[in-house]
């Protein structure tokens, strides 16, 4: 198992309900494949470098998970296809 960071940008109409609900997705996604989530950092809404799908503002989220290699791909496809999910990026740690 590799450690990564996964940070995604959750678009800011959501409530806080509907925040908890894609965290909890996006959480769910990584140990039903096996993975472990051993930090969640919630950023908080921050206003975007350039406007995103008309957004200008965003709901930061940093999750470091610890995960297999191969799973990487599908997670990025969910992240991608997830619609509340304006921009993800998931980064190997050394």
């Amino acid at each position: 198992m590799q450690q990564y960071e996964v940070t995604f940008i959750v678009q800011p109409e959501l409530e806080e309900n509907g925040l908890d609900e894609v965290l909890n997705k996006v959480q769910g996604w990584i140990t039903d494949s096996g993975g472990k989530i051993e930090k969640v950092d919630r950023w908080g809404k921050r206003k975007l470098a350039y406007i995103i799908n008309k957004h200008k503002e965003g709901t930061y989220f940093l999750l470091n998970t610890e995960m297999e290699p191969s799973f990487c791909h599908e997670l990025e496809r969910n992240l991608k296809f997830f619609e509340p999910i304006i921009r993800s990026m998931i980064i190997k740690v050394e």
